[in-house]
């Protein structure tokens, strides 16, 4: 123990020593002077050799460090390279397994990081000028340091705590032998283990002093730094803004000028002194235009239509412009829906005071990848989730809240033209997102043959009932009629995927409008719902596709797009567009706006060919009178981000009522102890639904196949007596294919729906036969069955 010691290993510091290295078995092992300096063992003949001839290298970070005996020890990484090595002493050799473990964790470490800088640096924005590249470099360079020395601490105190146990149990050792022969030994090794011990309290502490230097030394630097960034990018995020704004106007000068007919260039009415006529562009109507997304041209632009379009009279008759224009005098001066034969409103009676509050979301933690990392590519309905997921709404509330703004129906019903029409019934579509933005929560799933109805007829002028009538598929079927002379009738299936990063939902089945008066008779579909950052981040929703609103009996047609979330776009974002055509496919109304906040119409005076876009494609100019608000969103109630931000509708949907049917979603109990915040005892209740919904489903299944051939027997009796059947009814089992509807249908007759082929739009959906309000008049609910 009288020979000079080596320095102790720093982390991080060039380590060097003599090795005996195994080279064959002739020869056996030799001496070798070895060097440990970033992550790369090398080793040479003699000393002289560092400066011209390496021998061999090994990389640590992909190499494995075992040791054999008292001396010896292996470096390995995966057969390529193999060093059996020796150590002139225990010590030594402790020596070199502590450098080499401190020097295999910091390359993995630097490994991982340049790994995660090269994914990250395509992403990262360029730095404005060299000052700021320098500082950004020194910056990250510094925090390297600083990362790596913490991952030396944590090191060091894991060998801190492994040799100080070994320490501890030969003090322990020592106290309990006698004198003799073998106190020697023990000495000796208690000696050793406590060398190994002072070893890597030292490196520990070299460590410590040298991240606390280091963090002394940068700490205010940093924070300068950090707060010159703040600022710089708060001025860049604003002259990024004025620019893009600048941009726009420019960008609209251009065509302005260049798209518009002759007329446009008449002196008299181009001239700066002229007087701007009623339906010229201003700046307030910059967000009533359209034009063409950087990444997604738009299929078409407006421009403020010819001044004499206001100036002219004639007749307002049909309420269907020409191509030259008519007098607009319905949209200058008159509501779109104006009759003067529509009643006035009379208060018969006093309606109902509905709740404004419900209680406030508890905040309850759940670890989301836990129960999400085992349904990654599953549908939706047959995941097991719990209510934390959920919000206190069933899917059929949430179809019936697509008649919050129904005033757009009402509106629609007395419009004297088809096309003004198709504007409403348009906007009407738009609307049923709106209650979305914000909505992260899951409704739950329907039990078959739960109902919902919202009965407002004393206050809106309107009921609706909605039912399901199948679980696999899960389909609802939703009926609502009004007196204000409308129909609303839909059928929803719900198909779902879960892709890791976000959520699918895409609703199959159609819509369709009806009108009294007319007899005009619409149908549309609705577009896809994505939920983004479901693992990491926030949850936030976004709507993207298109939609055809179709009248049958006109062939009138409103082509909406909504338009996908981009950060890289220049639009408002949950951008939607459409046009209003008629049969022969001329354009007669522009509609723009969002889906979140409100939509605006134009009438459309002309239209032409304009320049080609960003993909060749030439796009159509409309001359457009200045746009008006067709719809706009109601504000949220108070406190809604505390209530599952629901609207002041959505807060009155599961508001208990009297003399509803039993098998109204306001009875499920589930549904009902989440609201009041029993989330526990909610997911038991939850629970018991499922398992009683999969056991009536078995027995009916039963029974079909009981009246069916004895053949048709024996190969349903199989099916059914199969433990995968039985489980695949909405649960996350790897059984999907066996829920097919088409291999195993529901075998369920609705109660108050029936299922027929639609003579005029050609679909087959659930349309409602009638009985529910006579039933609920009388209060006879006996065909009615125990669900609950």
């Amino acid at each position: 123990m009288s020979e000079p010691k080596p320095p102790t290993p720093t982390p991080g510091d060039t380590y060097k020593g003599w090795l005996f290295k195994w080279t064959n078995y002739i020869k056996g092992y030799q001496r070798r002077w070895f060097v440990l300096s970033n992550g790369l063992l090398s080793y040479y003949r003699t000393q002289a050799e560092m400066g011209h001839t390496c021998r061999g290298t090994i990389n640590l970070a992909t190499a494995n460090i075992a040791v054999e005996d008292s001396c010896n020890f292996v470096i390995s990484n995966g057969g390529a390279q193999t060093y059996h090595l020796k150590a002139s002493s225990e010590v030594e050799r402790q020596r070199w397994i502590t450098a080499l473990e401190l020097a295999k964790a910091k390359a993995v470490r630097m490994q991982a990081e340049s790994d995660d800088s090269g994914d990250d640096c395509p992403a990262a924005p360029p730095s404005s000028g060299h000052g700021g590249g320098c500082r950004n470099l020194e910056i990250q360079s510094t925090l390297r340091t600083l990362g790596s020395k913490v991952e030396d601490l944590n090191t060091c105190n894991d060998l801190i705590v492994k040799h100080g146990s070994a320490l501890q149990r030969s003090l322990s050792e020592l106290e309990g032998i006698r004198v003799g022969a073998d106190m020697g030994e023990k000495m000796r090794q208690v000696t050793e283990r406590a060398t190994l011990f002072r070893i890597t309290s030292n490196a520990m502490i070299n460590a410590c002093r040298d991240f606390l230097s280091l963090a002394q030394n940068h700490g205010k630097r940093w924070q300068k730094a950090l707060q010159v960034e703040r600022d710089q990018r708060i001025r860049l995020e604003e002259t990024l803004e004025q620019l893009a704004k600048q941009h726009n106007h420019l960008e609209r000068a251009f065509r302005g000028a260049t798209v518009l007919p002759s007329s446009f260039s008449n002196p008299t009415l181009g001239s700066k002194g002229g007087v701007p006529g009623k339906g010229d562009a201003s700046d307030e109507d910059d967000d009533n235009e359209f034009f063409d997304a950087m990444e997604d041209p738009a299929e078409f632009i407006t421009v403020p239509a010819d001044p004499k379009y206001h100036r002219r009279s004639g007749s307002n008759n049909s309420g269907i412009s020409s191509e030259t224009g008519m007098d607009d005098q319905s949209f200058d001066e008159l509501s779109l829906a104006s009759n003067p034969e529509s009643p006035q409103p009379l208060e018969l009676e006093p309606v109902r005071q509905r709740r404004t509050r419900i209680p406030d979301k508890p905040n309850y933690y759940l670890n989301l990848w836990s129960i999400m990392k085992n349904c990654i590519g599953k549908e939706l309905s047959k995941i097991p989730m719990p209510v934390n997921f959920n919000e206190p709404l069933s899917m059929l509330q949430r179809l019936s809240e697509d008649l919050e703004y129904y005033e757009l129906l009402d509106k629609a019903a007395k419009c004297q033209s088809s096309l003004e029409q198709m504007c409403y019934v348009a906007a009407f579509t738009v609307s049923s997102y709106s209650t979305t933005v914000h909505r992260t929560g899951k409704p739950f799933n329907p039990l078959l043959g739960e109902t919902f109805e919202l009965d407002r007829l004393r206050d809106c002028g309107y009921r609706s009932l909605c039912e399901q009538v199948s679980h696999h598929p899960p389909a609802a079927a939703h009926h609502a009629v009004s007196e204000k002379g409308w129909t609303l009738r839909q059928e929803i299936t719900l198909a779902s995927k879960f892709r890791g990063k976000y959520l699918s939902i895409m609703p199959l089945g159609s819509i369709q409008c009806l009108f009294d008066k007319s007899n005009n008779h619409y149908s549309w579909k609705k577009v896809t719902t994505t939920v983004h950052n479901i693992i990491v981040g926030k949850l936030w929703i976004d709507q993207s596709g298109e939609i055809d609103v179709v009248n049958h009996k006109t062939g009138d047609r409103c082509h909406l797009k909504f338009a996908p979330y981009s950060y890289f776009s220049r639009d408002v974002p949950r951008k939607v567009t459409g046009v209003v055509t008629d049969k022969d496919g001329k354009a007669h109304y522009v509609l723009s706006g969002t889906w979140d906040e409100k939509m605006e119409f134009s009438r459309v005076m002309q239209s032409s060919k304009g320049e080609n876009g960003t993909e060749g494609k030439q796009r159509t100019v409309y001359q457009t009178l200045k746009a008006k608000e067709i719809w706009r969103k109601n504000p949220l109630p108070e406190g809604a981000e505390n209530m599952y931000f629901f609207s002041s509708l959505a807060l009155t949907l599961n508001e208990p009522e009297e003399g509803v049917a039993p098998t109204d979603s306001r009875r499920r109990p589930d549904q009902r102890l989440m609201e009041d915040g029993r989330w526990d005892e909610a997911n038991a209740e939850k629970q018991r639904l499922e398992e009683k919904q999969r056991t009536v489903r078995r027995e009916r299944e039963r029974e079909a196949v009981k009246a069916s051939s004895p053949e048709e027997a024996v190969t349903e009796d199989s099916i059914n007596d199969s433990p995968l059947k039985t489980d695949a009814v909405e649960t996350g089992t790897e059984a999907n294919e066996v829920s097919d509807e088409s291999t195993h249908p529901d075998n369920y007759q609705a109660m108050w729906f029936e299922k027929l082929d639609d003579p005029v739009s050609g679909e087959t959906l659930h349309v409602y036969k009638g009985g529910y309000w006579e039933a609920k008049d009388q209060g006879s609910w006996d065909a009615c069955s125990d669900i609950f």
